[in-house]
């Protein structure tokens, strides 16, 4: 029996959530005496692969196959369950993003699978199988009982620390089986951002609202995630008044993140943008009202005028850099 985590790849290379997830299946094995099996979709050179043995994944199956290499909920649903039935994998592991979620309800209706979504930590039990995971946009815990035979976890990111633990990882190339079935969409036109930190990778956020007061007063926003190698965000309020760009908006109709430290500057935390960034691990507020929601969420916060506060606190760590 095993534990198969989906290790997903981008232009044939491994980002940190990659990682995140091997250290995570890594560890339910380890907890339930399996093996920890991940599996590769695409052209992923070898070295590649193996980087995924330093987290204790020590097994790699690799499919290449040019009907995989545009991502299809379908497709690669039959592919995962056809690898999962094969290693006997009781507990699937997937990404909580656009790929896990599509895929994680397919998965569970092929394997007669529970599934639990957005979890962030390993489960408090494993007979009763129970399983945490936050609701109610951050604001509570909820235990959740998977009770089928196998299961299906989506893992949200930046939410389980990597572990290093190296292990000899064996790779095998696997033919995917595709016979009756075929690719129901496809992409016409791909265009990669460049020159800019994507907020889904970001570790560092920093991010603006109507407490800027002005789109012209951006500057030391963007002044702050550069010293700090971070990206720039913002509420819905300041990209539907056209400030900044819709991309950057974070909240539960924007993009939902959980980077390990988010500034949110003149933003008083409404319940939609704080379900979208109540996951990162420190959040820093700044904002005039004592009394904003926000300061509720945050480990840090500063009362007093952002666009007074905010040139003062990038002055700061400018001196520091520099010194």
């Amino acid at each position: 029996m095993s534990v198969l985590v989906y290790t997903e790849n981008w232009n044939g290379k491994f980002k940190k959530l990659s990682f995140e997830l091997a250290s995570y299946a890594s560890r339910l094995a380890e907890m339930l005496n399996m093996d920890p099996i991940a599996v590769s979709i695409g052209q992923v050179d070898r070295d590649e692969l193996e980087k995924l043995a330093g987290y204790g994944i020590k097994k790699m199956i690799a499919i290449e196959n040019d009907a995989l290499k545009q991502f299809d909920t379908q497709t690669y649903t039959k592919v995962i369950a056809d690898i999962a039935s094969r290693e006997s994998a009781k507990l699937l592991v997937l990404a909580n993003n656009n790929a896990g979620k599509s895929l994680a309800p397919r998965l569970s209706v092929r394997l007669k699978a529970a599934v639990a979504s957005g979890v962030g930590q390993l489960p408090e039990k494993l007979s009763p199988f129970v399983i945490k995971k936050r609701v109610f946009s951050g604001n509570a815990l909820a235990g959740l009982e998977l009770r089928t035979e196998t299961k299906i976890i989506t893992l949200a990111q930046n939410s389980f620390d990597l572990i290093e633990k190296p292990a000899d990882m064996v790779i095998e190339k696997a033919e995917a089986d595709l016979a009756g079935i075929a690719p129901k969409t496809s992409i016409k036109d791909v265009q990669i951002q460049t020159g800019k930190l994507l907020l889904s990778d970001a570790e560092i956020v920093v991010s603006g609202g109507r407490g800027m007061k002005s789109p012209d007063n951006w500057g030391p926003i963007e002044e702050l995630a550069g010293l700090l190698n971070g990206a720039t965000a913002c509420s819905r309020p300041v990209s539907d008044e056209g400030w900044r760009p819709h991309e950057e908006h974070t909240g539960q109709t924007g993009k939902i993140i959980a980077p390990n430290l988010y500034f949110a500057i003149g933003i008083s935390g409404a319940t939609q943008h704080l379900a979208g960034i109540s996951a990162s691990k420190y959040i820093v507020a700044i904002n005039n009202d004592k009394d904003a929601p926000i300061f509720e969420a945050a480990q840090y916060g500063i009362v007093g005028d952002a666009t007074k506060v905010l040139p003062k606190l990038v002055e700061a760590l400018r001196k520091a850099k520099s010194a």
